[in-house]
């Protein structure tokens, strides 16, 4: 019977497309609500879509009264343009959710990150992510979530050709990847979704970091 409400962020995205609806098919929940910049197009019963200014989150935060928040933020430096663009959208604007959850109450926050996440790394984006876990984790959010995917594979909005020249050649790879390299394999934006809706089906607290073979299994 559904008792459960959820927040996505990112719901227009490949993962966060595949999770919303996941989110709107499953029995668990009786209400999914879509934080967007514009309108996804989607017409359906538990939708609850609000177009949001990311930069005043705090407007919104009426909408954080659920138990599960998911947030699948993400863009390309292409796309954003600038370093200080793509920041806003991969780690303040997840902090700022998070920051809503803590304080409205919510029980679980997940959120995709990357596999190279590290605050200490000399490579600029892997260094966001990896500040944004470390000040994720200084929250204390009651259930923190962290996925790490490698390579994402799935049909995106806009066209990356380095990204479609890896994903021809990783599956071709992916045999000489075993052991403690399969974390390394390209994996399918549904079942990173999948893990993160599988997860919060469980009612584990505390924080975990899923690598990407771990998100494999789990969303297999």
């Amino acid at each position: 019977m559904a008792s459960k409400k959820a927040l996505i962020l990112g719901a227009s995205g490949l993962v966060g497309g595949q999770l919303l609806r996941l989110l709107l098919d499953a029995p668990e929940y009786e209400r999914v609500t879509a934080l967007v910049r514009r309108t996804l197009g989607i017409e359906h019963a538990k939708l609850n879509e609000v177009i949001v200014n990311f930069d005043a989150l705090d407007n919104y935060s009426d909408q954080f009264h659920v138990e599960d928040v998911f947030s699948c933020l993400g863009t390309t430096i292409k796309k954003a343009k600038t370093r200080e663009a793509m920041n806003r959208i991969d780690y303040t604007y997840p902090l700022e959710a998070a920051r809503l959850a803590k304080r409205t109450g919510v029980r679980r926050f997940l959120a995709v990150s990357s596999m190279s996440a590290n605050p200490d790394s000399s490579i600029w984006y892997s260094r966001m992510k990896g500040n944004l876990e470390r000040d994720l984790r200084r929250l204390e959010l009651p259930s923190l979530r962290l996925f790490r995917p490698s390579l994402l594979l799935g049909q995106r909005g806009e066209f990356r050709f380095g990204e479609h020249a890896a994903a021809w050649l990783m599956p071709k790879l992916a045999f000489l990847l075993v052991g403690n390299l399969r974390k390394y394999r390209a994996i399918e934006g549904a079942v990173v979704a999948k893990a993160m809706f599988r997860d919060a089906q469980l009612s584990e607290s505390g924080v975990r970091i899923y690598m990407s073979d771990e998100i494999a299994r789990l969303g297999d």
